[in-house]
């Protein structure tokens, strides 16, 4: 998939006017902020986090949002862009240029939302609640069955970090990216179903609350433990879904610390409850 944030900073540097109104995150940068252990992120301020070229350049202390276009803060949950971007608004018409393939001429930035926090950490439990309000049914060849709500972690780069999370064809995961290569470390069919990139394309249920938790550590031999585990429904129960231990496969572990986040694929969705703690 094809991002784009440095040009569109780029576009900003040169044509300021062309900046979303509240788009701080393009064109007023915020320092990183000092983040305790735990790290506890409730959403309470309302507003917009747009996408920035860089960390540095992302107005949020806590977060950057590298694809996707903006998180919106409202009422005590964060949220992707919800349906249709107006034809012509900033994001619509900068997608459009740059990735017209996977966000529908624009429409869908939110089809590629990644989001990244600003603090690294390393043996750490990672908590987020998520609530898918509608598939965005995308021609793009790049909607599969792949795609879904994930937690990553040991963030060094686009191309160096582990994911767990749930697929849109019902299946657990947990995968390691390394030198741009994937992994699959662990994979459990978890929902019930078929899937069918056209007549049923999305096995998560809908407008239901899903916390998700990872836990990622690193052992005495030089490997890292990944477990994931779900609480559907926000019952207060977690289930361990899947566990993995990385010992070397496709290269060496990822042992250093590195950020966590957020991945969402071809999907609105509505966020929660956000939690780092250092285990």
């Amino acid at each position: 998939m094809k991002h784009f944030s440095r040009w569109s900073l780029l576009l900003i540097s040169i044509f300021p006017a062309l900046a979303p109104v509240g788009a701080f995150a393009l064109v007023h940068a915020a320092s990183a902020a000092p983040v305790a252990n735990p790290f506890h992120y409730e959403f309470r301020i309302d507003g917009t986090v747009n996408e920035s070229g860089s960390m540095d350049s992302s107005a949020s202390p806590y977060w950057w949002i590298n694809s996707g276009g903006q998180m919106t803060l409202s009422a005590g949950t964060g949220k992707t862009i919800q349906g249709n971007l107006p034809l012509g608004s900033y994001w619509q018409r900068t997608y459009a240029a740059a990735n017209p393939l996977d966000t529908d001429n624009g429409l869908h930035p939110q089809n590629i939302f990644r989001v990244l926090t600003r603090s690294k950490w390393q043996n750490v439990k990672q908590i987020m609640s998520f609530k898918i309000t509608k598939d965005e049914l995308s021609s793009s060849p790049n909607r599969d069955s792949h795609n879904g709500l994930l937690l990553m972690t040991r963030y060094i780069d686009s191309n160096n970090l582990y994911y767990a999370g749930l697929r849109v064809d019902g299946a657990a995961v947990i995968k390691k990216k390394i030198n741009g290569n994937y992994y699959t470390l662990a994979y459990r069919n978890i929902f019930p179903g078929t899937y069918n990139r056209l007549t049923n394309p999305n096995l998560l249920p809908k407008n239901t609350w899903i916390a998700l938790k990872t836990e990622t550590k690193n052992n005495l031999n030089g490997s890292v433990s990944i477990k994931l585990y779900m609480d559907n429904g926000l019952t207060g129960t977690w289930t361990l879904l899947l566990s993995a231990t990385d010992s070397g496969i496709g290269g060496s572990p990822i042992t250093n610390e590195g950020y966590a986040g957020i991945r969402t694929d071809f999907m609105d969705v509505y966020f929660d409850n956000y939690w780092l703690v250092n285990i």
